[in-house]
């Protein structure tokens, strides 16, 4: 899950940021309305997390914008306004939860995956593909029956592949879900992280790499990966391997 943070308060911002990244949840910073706007238009993301008194376009104006853009982001109001009249104002730009301040952070976790399983509502909570058992809301991984523990980047990684039944996910989808804007699109983290998780899972291994495309969950038995964690190459018809 990835989610775009709107919140002029630095220090609040980053906490609630480093806080959603240790439920595995990828977070990206907007200190004001335009800055917002910008990333909700390079990025995609599974939900919003909006302060309503920020700089720039404010809070309700950007769920307004996010509304008519039709992308079905939804939209959790964060701010210090709690009386009821804020309450039912900040529904009407199309906020579908609000969290007063100050708040918890397992309450907003809860609020946010309880978001994420109305947006995704015709997809089972509980996902399986090829004896693979994937609970998002607990953070449990079982393979034909038995528990795999995972970090938490692993299960984000694993949680997109499978959201993608056997779809082929590139490095860059996995790279923009499963990590935040200032991750290095140069970098060998999902090759390291696809390698590792495969060897979690265990064998026959469940994930296959499609070349120069990416990386999909095979219901079949997949490629055994090389050592840099790819398929290695298929012998050519007439040649022995040595």
């Amino acid at each position: 899950m990835r989610v775009l943070i709107v919140e002029d308060e630095p220090y609040l911002a980053e906490a609630v940021r480093d806080g959603l990244r240790l439920e595995a949840i990828a977070a990206d910073i907007a200190g004001d309305g335009n800055a917002a706007l910008e990333l909700l238009g390079v990025n995609s993301y599974d939900l919003a997390v909006l302060d309503r008194d920020i700089p720039g376009p404010s809070g309700d104006e950007v769920a307004r914008r996010i509304v008519a853009s039709g992308s079905g982001i939804p939209i959790l109001m964060l701010t210090a306004a709690d009386r009821i009249d804020d309450k039912a104002s900040g529904f009407e730009p199309g906020a579908d939860d609000y969290l007063p301040k100050p708040f918890d952070l397992r309450e907003l976790v809860l609020r946010l995956r309880a978001l994420d399983r109305r947006r995704a509502y015709a997809r089972p909570p509980v996902r399986e593909i090829a004896g693979l058992r994937l609970d998002p809301f607990r953070r449990e991984v079982h393979r034909d029956g038995r528990y795999v523990a995972l970090t938490r980047k692993q299960f984000a990684v694993l949680e997109v592949l499978v959201a993608a039944e056997g779809g082929v996910v590139s490095a860059e989808e996995l790279l923009e879900r499963a990590w935040d804007e200032n991750a290095d699109p140069l970098t060998n983290a999902v090759r390291i992280t696809v390698s590792a998780l495969r060897k979690r899972l265990g064998e026959p291994w469940v994930i296959a790499t499609v070349p120069g495309v990416g990386y999909r969950i095979d219901a079949g038995p997949a490629p055994e990966p090389g050592d840099d964690g790819t398929a290695g190459p298929a012998p050519r018809p007439g040649r022995r391997r040595g």
